[in-house]
């Protein structure tokens, strides 16, 4: 096991080759890691789709969502929330600036895309079906739900989000066994997702899922009987009302209560005369 020092140190040689992909790779491993989080977010809602309880129904998408982290991490891919932590090479001056936004950039662009390929696929082939369409009408209250936010609480639930995200992965890189990384990298998910903080690449699957399903004229009708704030369920109020907030939350939470403060209690160089 690594100790924090250690791990700090191992994030600056990460995030350097982070920074050095190409775009195609940071596109094409984006991808990777939307569909990832988009299949972790797609089985969150259908555990708990049938469950009344409310804690219940959270605790189990607690269960499962950690999937998605431990498929980015270990089988390989680019997650606009981790890469976060990109700031810790950039504050030791390994990385530049425009290298680190060209790589959030186009790593975001690709977790979208990806992100929308679960959608698209989970539409068409008639998952949303289930439980005869109790997973449809779930997977448009959930996005109700986040549409409804304020610009205020989304920002807020972002950072809180990230920062327990971006500690499952420091934690994660400090093991030296698959099994110690799963294991390491499993609570603070569950917690994040049990508290219902805000993952922007994990609701650019429950915003899109839940537009695209209120767009079927028998998911739309069946919501309507149960879900009563489906007003606010509009693109204008997902993108501008919860995933930018929330993106700007991550980074908060990623990079400023995480990446810089282990860069300064590590790695900062201090005068020794003070």
């Amino acid at each position: 096991m690594y100790t924090p020092a250690e791990v700090t140190k191992n994030v600056v040689g990460i995030g350097k080759g982070k920074a050095a992909l190409p775009v195609s790779r940071m596109l094409v491993l984006g991808i990777m890691a939307g569909l990832f989080i988009g299949l972790a977010a797609a089985a969150s809602n259908t555990v708990s789709s049938t469950v009344d309880n409310g804690s219940l129904g959270r605790l189990l998408c607690g269960l499962v969502f950690p999937t998605g982290l431990t498929m980015v991490l270990l089988a390989g891919s680019e997650l606009f929330t981790g890469n976060c932590l990109m700031v810790v090479p950039l504050l030791q001056r390994e990385i530049t600036l425009p290298a680190m936004l060209k790589n959030w950039i186009f790593v975001y662009i690709g977790n979208f895309i990806g992100s929308l390929i679960v959608v698209f696929l989970v539409y068409w082939g008639g998952q949303l079906d289930l439980f005869s369409g109790a997973l449809a009408v779930s997977t448009v209250q959930v996005a109700a739900n986040k549409c409804s936010l304020t610009f205020a609480e989304a920002l807020c639930m972002g950072i809180l989000c990230n920062f327990l995200v971006c500690i499952a992965v420091w934690i994660s890189f400090a093991a030296t066994t698959v099994a110690g990384k799963i294991a390491g990298l499993f609570l603070p998910i569950m917690l994040f997702v049990l508290c219902g903080f805000e993952h922007s690449v994990a609701n650019m699957y429950y915003g899109m899922a839940g537009l695209i399903a209120n767009t079927n004229e028998a998911y739309h009708v069946a919501a309507l009987e149960t879900v009563s704030n489906l007003s606010n369920l509009t693109a204008g109020n997902f993108f501008l009302m919860n995933l930018l907030p929330v993106t700007i939350g991550n980074i908060i939470g990623g990079s400023l209560l995480v990446g810089c403060v282990y860069w300064f209690s590590y790695l900062k160089k201090t005068d020794k005369n003070a």
